[in-house]
């Protein structure tokens, strides 16, 4: 019993941390991005870094799958159907929503582009509409509101500043990561996280790579002059933010409460904020803010469930991934929505009817 109670304690401890893991690197990935594409271009960036993780992640998840399906649970490896679908939910994940972050973050502080990204869930309940028939609730359309006040306001202020092209991009990849993730749920994903991930990170850093070529990003590349630090950020994307924070969201996701594991959502963007200010110098106006509020105050509203219904997702694994900083997509077997952020691009929130919150 005392063995018992010592795993236990064991296990709750770790998957505190797993969770402090993925509020301290997928709100930090902001600013690696930020880093990076001081000097690198940007689709370069993002592209060398999913196809790097997705080369990583793959045999790795080969083998875990095929754990998970048991001796005779049949062949792991994933058919054309899963590659197709993969390929679709990483184009629109990856290639246009963190990509198109990436290439936001040229002329935006990388704070500033954390709040725009945060909307996230308020464009899977617009999609959710079309694409799920999900009728939206007075609940949902409160956030909505509020949330679009809050764009409002920092659209206003990117127009002020001269950089309204930014806000714009990251925007439209805000919605592009929330249209893929609502049309995951239609697609044959994948049904292991893990698996997904690996398959939407290779194609969608191949595309990224390709159309970074198409447009002459490799030629503009001055290899010599590119700093140390730009690589250092190109390495913290790949290692901490796209594969060590995906493993520590699912060890948290499945040690502590949905409710729990989905305060990232809040939390991704303070710590993006604070650490552009700490590592850059980033200012934020008081318009900013009120923006950042508004938005946040949003996430709350679409994320808000009863403590009653709030327990831990033990039990089958209803894991079926999209990443973004190498986040996830899981489906909680309570029917709560399980958020789950790229790190860059950050969160998808999906209860198990595939209805976002």
């Amino acid at each position: 019993m005392t063995n018992v109670t010592a795993v236990d304690a064991r296990s709750r401890v770790l998957s505190w941390i797993a969770l402090g893991v993925v509020y301290l690197v997928w709100g930090s990935t902001y600013l690696a991005i930020r880093v990076g594409v001081a000097h690198l271009p940007p689709l370069f960036l993002a592209g060398t870094r999913y196809v790097i993780a997705g080369a990583l992640l793959y045999p790795i998840a080969l083998r875990a799958a095929a754990r998970s399906h048991g001796p005779s649970g049949g062949s792991a490896r994933p058919g054309a159907k899963a590659w197709m679908a993969g390929a679709v939910i990483g184009i629109l994940l990856l290639f246009a929503g963190n990509g198109g972050l990436t290439v936001g973050e040229t002329t935006l502080p990388s704070g500033f582009a954390a709040v725009l990204v945060a909307t996230v869930p308020l464009w899977m309940i617009v999609f959710a509409w079309p694409v799920q028939h999900q009728r939206v609730t007075l609940r949902s359309a409160g956030g909505l509101a509020v949330g679009l006040g809050g764009v409002a306001i920092l659209v206003g202020d990117g127009t002020a500043s001269g950089s309204i092209s930014g806000v714009i991009i990251v925007l439209g990849a805000a919605a592009a990561w929330g249209f893929g993730s609502v049309l995951s749920h239609r697609l044959a994903v994948p049904s292991h996280a893990m698996l997904a991930a690996a398959i939407e990170m290779l194609v969608g850093g191949v595309v990224l790579l390709a159309v970074a070529a198409g447009c002459g990003e490799f030629s503009r590349i001055q290899w010599s002059s590119v700093p140390v630090t730009s690589w250092i950020a190109l390495a913290y994307l790949i290692g901490p933010g796209s594969i060590l924070a995906f493993t520590a969201y699912g060890y948290a996701l499945s040690h502590l409460p949905v409710t729990t594991v989905s305060t990232y959502a809040y939390v991704n963007p303070v710590v993006a904020v604070l650490a552009g200010v700490l590592f850059l110098g980033e200012q934020l106006s008081w318009r900013e803010g009120l923006g950042a509020v508004l938005v946040l105050g949003s996430i709350v509203i679409t994320l808000h469930r009863s403590r009653v219904a709030s327990r831990p997702a033990h039990g089958r694994d209803g894991l079926s991934l999209t990443p973004g900083a190498g986040g996830a997509r899981r489906h909680g077997h309570d029917g709560q929505a399980v958020p789950s952020c790229a790190g860059s691009v950050k969160c998808q929130i999906v209860s198990e009817s595939g209805q976002p919150k």
